[in-house]
């Protein structure tokens, strides 16, 4: 997309609070069509809420959101057409699928949102089909989702949205509860929305994956706002900044009467050739 096209999102000095507890504190952010964003924060520094309010599910407080060149307000997506709208462009991934999951079998969760955004039934069978088949879950599409393994429901989330095809990915902790093969595909998938141009805006503290999935990183911190903005080799090389962000920890250990600190984290180059 042109660079004069409008930004995907354009945050303004939002701010948004749970019971007078800060959880974003006058956030500015712009985020264009086709990048790879990775939000960096510990847990409960506001990643999440970010995530809800671009995907419309939370509403700022104070400050600002426009989509697509748009407000994004409860007041316009009151308007059925301009809901839909929204709904079919910008898809979100919960961090844990259980708050996402609630139909009787896979199969209906992943035929769910297109069809209640008004997609022909032939249509919906066709995408549905082909989400199962590219996540590799058709064989589970007849079982209950609450019966499923947690990597197999990550799988079925990610298909739920799949299956709207949208231009803009929101993934909130995907690499959470999978297991190392599981991660692997997972990253393999977000590769393929890459190839297709998709808009990839990925909250995590899963620092080995950032740079694979990211080429824009902002942080927080725990004052609940954006501290840093930069790509991932940056700053992911400031171990300083991820110490005072609780994203790596420093680990004391006495070793012949001497106190001794080392910081935990993977080494910044993970690549692979391919």
């Amino acid at each position: 997309m042109s660079q004069d096209s409008p930004p995907v999102f354009q945050v303004e000095h939002v701010t948004y609070a749970y019971n007078n507890q800060i959880a974003l504190k006058d956030i500015s952010l712009t985020i264009r069509a086709g990048e790879r964003l990775a939000i960096l924060g510990a847990n409960g520094s506001g990643k999440s809420t970010l995530l809800k309010i671009l995907d419309a599910l939370y509403f700022p407080q104070r400050g600002a959101v426009r989509a697509f060149g748009e407000p994004l307000t409860e007041a316009a997506l009151r308007e059925d057409a301009r809901a839909f709208a929204f709904r079919r462009r910008v898809g979100l991934v919960f961090q844990d699928p259980d708050a996402q999951l609630f139909s009787p079998t896979v199969w209906d969760e992943v035929t769910f949102a297109p069809l209640h955004l008004g997609l022909p039934r032939a249509e919906v069978i066709e995408r549905a089909e082909w989400a199962l088949d590219l996540l590799n879950i058709t064989k589970l599409r007849d079982r209950a989702p609450h019966r499923l393994s947690g990597g197999e429901k990550k799988k079925v989330a990610l298909a739920s949205v799949l299956s709207l095809r949208p231009e803009v990915w929101l993934l909130d902790e995907p690499t959470a509860s999978l297991d190392p093969r599981s991660q692997a595909r997972l990253l393999d998938f977000i590769g393929e929305l890459t190839r297709e141009g998709k808009t990839i805006i990925t909250a995590t503290q899963d620092l080995d994956i950032v740079e694979e999935i990211a080429d824009r990183v902002v942080m927080f911190c725990e004052e609940h706002e954006i501290t840093s903005d930069g790509a991932p080799h940056e700053l992911l090389s400031d171990y300083d900044r991820l110490v005072e962000c609780n994203l790596i920890h420093a680990h004391r250990h006495t070793h012949d009467g001497t106190e001794h600190v080392h910081h935990h984290l993977h080494p910044v180059s993970h690549r692979h050739a391919h």
